[in-house]
């Protein structure tokens, strides 16, 4: 800890979960979804003795498949509505059901999921009856910024998918408007019914907030004052981060920066709905990027890599206090990996929100925050995260030297490190004084970095990992029972 900062103390009860998207859930349709999988997932947490399951942003996905940069920071995914509960509703016929089948189970087929997902859903759609059109129509108009990604999408489908700035037809559908309500309202009743499964048997769910959204959405479109972007589109910087552990040139994200002297006029109004949005999801959320709000990396639009970016202050305690007011006493998780400063340790500690620790950077060089023994107790250590390699890939590509002071730290024997050592490590953070220790679904299994799910700054072949209902269960329920109960995680 920073010298000269006081640390709030909050006291987090010793618990431990998993990480994994819904896309990486196991099903008979081209994504995992809201399906039955999801239930089914739910009793492998608990049987575990897990009390937390953490998924990844249910946004709809860019065009290279990333939840990060989407179309609305409130709308949810259409690859995930359940086709089972559209075929039990009536909504969609046998054969319809029956050419959705995916090809293979191992990963995501986004390409056919383009071609044909939205297509059915629209089928759906316009079958619906009178009664539930009505709730239909009762959903949307209790939530406005949905609304606004279902005129969106109706826009962008009358000016051919172009982006905002190059539409010409500004009158949408109105079959292809309440096409788009229609998938929002079952997503959104398909997942609630999945959360109330999972708190009725003790587990909740950490959502995600990306801190930023993309320039191509509902969200800028409809709230350019809100932005720093004229009413042309015209960007003169962009958001990225500097150069780091995932890339030497740093990550340029592309995404328009806020503007916060705007948003601080009407009290946040933009972030409290977004926390509202997500808090109504999920038991929980992580705020992605966490440091941006203390200061964010602002890039000129006409920049090839991240580079050649500058600091510029974020709004800090002022949006902080908001958020912590809209959230009450559910859990807010910082992200505040990165280019860490004073400032930014500041504004954590002053939050009283656990921050991140990840195993995989513990070892790095030199004493780390991110080793195991000086975790606290309000932070959520990470085997790894959704960016990271998995624990198997981590060992493997190790310097030798490295590979056995990390054995040694988790008690394993170095020559069997690729038989013992991903079961060290998860044992060794399980043991740790951190409040919440989560895994990452691969990390527990033990693969390799072919499951990886995302390789940060490489914009295709991201996202597509899937586990199977068989691999799921080659995992030993049993004995992760019996370490989260030697730990007191249960």
């Amino acid at each position: 800890m920073a010298k000269g900062h006081m640390f709030r103390r909050t006291f987090m009860e010793r618990k431990s979960g998993v990480l994994m998207h819904i896309s990486s859930l196991y099903g008979d349709y081209s994504s995992g979804g809201f399906g039955k999988s999801a239930f089914s997932f739910i009793d492998f947490l608990k049987d575990c003795g897990f009390s937390y399951w953490q998924v990844l942003p249910f946004n709809p996905v860019d065009e290279c498949n990333s939840p990060y940069k989407s179309a609305s920071t409130f709308a949810l995914n259409p690859y995930f509505a359940d086709i089972d509960s559209l075929f039990e509703q009536g909504l969609i016929t046998e054969d319809e059901r029956r050419a959705s089948v995916q090809k293979t189970p191992y990963y995501c087929e986004y390409d056919r999921l383009k071609k044909e997902r939205l297509a059915l859903l629209k089928k759906a759609a316009s079958r619906a009856n009178g009664e539930l059109s009505k709730s239909v129509e009762d959903f949307i108009k209790a939530r406005p910024y949905i609304r606004d990604y279902c005129e969106f999408a109706a826009l962008k489908e009358v000016n051919g998918e172009k982006p905002w700035t190059e539409w010409t037809e500004v009158s949408f559908d109105k079959d292809e408007f309440f096409a788009q309500c229609f998938i929002q309202y079952e997503l959104f009743y398909q997942w609630q019914k999945i959360k109330s499964y999972a708190n009725k048997n003790g587990i909740k769910i950490i959502g995600d907030i990306p801190i930023y959204v993309s320039f191509d959405s509902a969200d800028v479109y409809f709230n350019k004052e809100l932005f720093c972007a004229d009413e042309n589109g015209r960007l003169s910087l962009v958001a990225g981060v500097p150069p780091d552990y995932f890339s030497a040139d740093g990550q340029l994200w592309g995404n328009p920066l806020y503007n916060w002297e705007r948003m601080e006029k009407d009290g946040f109004s933009w972030w409290r709905e977004r926390l509202n949005n997500a808090l109504s999801l999920f038991d929980g959320v992580r705020i992605d990027h966490f440091r941006g709000f203390e200061s964010f990396w602002a890039v000129p639009a006409s920049e090839k890599t991240a580079k050649n970016g500058s600091w510029k202050k974020g709004p800090g305690m002022k949006l902080i206090n908001v958020l912590k007011k809209t959230a009450g006493e559910k859990l807010i998780i910082a992200e505040d990996l990165g280019d860490i400063t004073e400032d930014v340790i500041k504004l954590v500690n002053d939050s009283g929100f656990p921050g991140m620790r990840v195993f995989q950077f513990g070892f790095l060089g030199g004493e780390s925050v991110h080793k195991p023994h000086n975790y606290i107790n309000n932070c959520v250590a990470y085997s790894g995260t959704h960016d990271n390699n998995t624990l198997l890939g981590y060992l493997w590509e190790m310097p030798l030297d490295t590979k056995r002071d990390v054995m040694n730290y988790c008690s394993c024997d170095p020559e069997k490190w690729n038989e013992n050592g991903c079961r060290a490590i998860v044992k060794t953070i399980l043991a740790s004084s951190a409040g919440l220790a989560i895994f990452p679904i691969q990390d527990l299994l033990g693969y390799g970095s072919d499951t990886r799910l995302n390789v940060p700054g490489r914009a295709y072949g991201n996202w597509l990992y899937r586990i199977t209902k068989e691999q799921l269960g080659f995992i030993n329920k049993d004995e992760l029972r019996y370490y989260n109960a030697l730990y007191g995680r249960i």
